[in-house]
């Protein structure tokens, strides 16, 4: 069998973290999330064609042509018209049964192996609020069809975006006319096929954790890291604490005086402390740098970022080799102790956390004293002056 990972749109509601990579290759407990599908792959398919377009020469650089023993294809989705455009686009290429599966969502394995087993069926799964999905309409232990983002929703059961079909859907694929968004979708194929063909529909048993807007990248890193089991590869100096799970990668050293509780992992060649506090579920990548009296709590920290003393990040993502300098605050809680929200394309969008800090993009420094307000966001490559407050996004110098 073969798989087909979606992996060409531009992942504006990421930015600023898609402005420098493709959203598929951000890290989530110190690994690209297309890596996870890749892992997950693996003895289930022989061959996969990754579907590149936005940035897309990262993923070719980053992965190459085989991964733990699978072949890896790729295919340039011209135009980016929709899901329904790159599968017909790579259509020529498949040879049987095919899986196909959005590249920046994360599967649990065990439900990617599952479905693998089908024949034409939808991975579904159950949600607090279908109404910002495609809900799935059953009839027995089939689709009836699949209703994008409905205002009343009559279940909560909705469309993961990872299917199992037969070269047949390509037939319904084909006569599909583009959506209101001017694009073709898949679904609509989907639903054309449910007319004729039964699909039927397998539920999640383990997360489905869609990444729609950059903080669920934290949602993400969480669920992983509590089924990660402890590792010690680098140093750790007589007089630190680790009262958590500690995974901690070769060449890594933790200095004497650092507190460690929760679920925390450390890439390779990174320094951790003296006399820091590293709590919740926390990611700090390799060659990273967390300084004398830092707190760091329930973030990620994608390589080569530095963190530098007596500086607070709480609830954030940090794009790649930023910059903190000494004495830089994130604030990741409203004085009314209401949910956090930060602007998206020109909209405040509620994010749905009490506690949220802030986004910085790639190559960002902070001046010393930075102060940050909850839920802005940093633009790759720029700076801040020393005594800085980011009260709105900064997206240029």
């Amino acid at each position: 069998m073969q798989a087909i990972i979606l992996a060409a749109g531009e992942g504006k509601r990421c930015q600023p973290l898609t402005l420098t990579r493709p959203k598929p290759m951000l890290h989530v407990a110190n690994k690209p999330i297309l890596c996870y599908h890749l892992d997950n792959l693996c003895k289930i398919v022989k061959e996969v064609i990754i579907v590149v377009g936005y940035l897309g020469n990262i993923i070719r650089e980053q992965l190459g042509d085989k991964y733990k023993g699978l072949s890896i294809r790729y295919f340039e989705q011209k135009g980016l018209r929709g899901t329904g455009d790159a599968m017909l686009q790579v259509m020529p290429l498949i040879k049987g049964k095919f899986m196909v599966i959005v590249g920046d969502d994360m599967v649990a394995k065990e439900d990617i192996k599952a479905l693998s087993t089908k024949d034409n069926c939808v991975l579904v799964s159950r949600v607090a609020h279908p109404e910002f999905f495609g809900v799935v309409e059953t009839q027995g232990n089939v689709i009836k069809r699949i209703v994008e983002k409905p205002s009343k929703p009559s279940s909560n059961l909705v469309n993961t975006a990872v299917y199992v079909f037969e070269p047949e859907i390509f037939k319904y694929l084909k006569r599909i006319k583009p959506s209101n968004r001017g694009e073709l979708e898949f679904t609509d194929a989907v639903n054309l096929y449910a007319k004729h063909t039964k699909v039927a529909y397998l539920e999640t048993r383990g997360d489905w954790l869609p990444i729609s807007h950059s903080w669920k990248l934290l949602d993400a890193n969480q669920s992983i890291l509590q089924d990660l089991k402890p590792s010690i590869s680098g140093r750790v100096e007589s007089g630190a604490k680790i009262k958590g799970k500690l995974i901690l990668g070769k060449d890594s050293i933790v200095k004497s005086g650092a507190y460690i509780e929760g679920d925390v992992i450390v890439g390779q060649g990174t320094v951790i402390g003296p006399n820091c506090y590293i709590r919740g579920s926390t990611a700090i990548g390799s060659g990273c740098k967390v300084g004398n009296a830092v707190e760091i709590k329930n973030s990620i920290l994608m390589d080569g970022t530095k963190v530098g003393h007596l500086s607070y990040i709480g609830d954030s993502v940090l794009g790649f080799n930023v910059n903190i300098g000494a004495g830089t605050i994130v604030a990741n809680l409203r004085h009314d102790n209401a949910n956090v929200k930060t602007m998206i394309n020109g909209n405040l969008v509620d994010t749905g956390r009490r506690k949220f800090g802030t986004i910085i993009g790639d190559s960002v420094h902070t001046g010393i004293n930075t102060s940050i307000y909850p839920g802005r966001k940093l633009w790759p490559n720029t700076t801040t002056r020393p005594g800085e407050i980011v009260a709105e996004d900064k997206t240029e110098e």
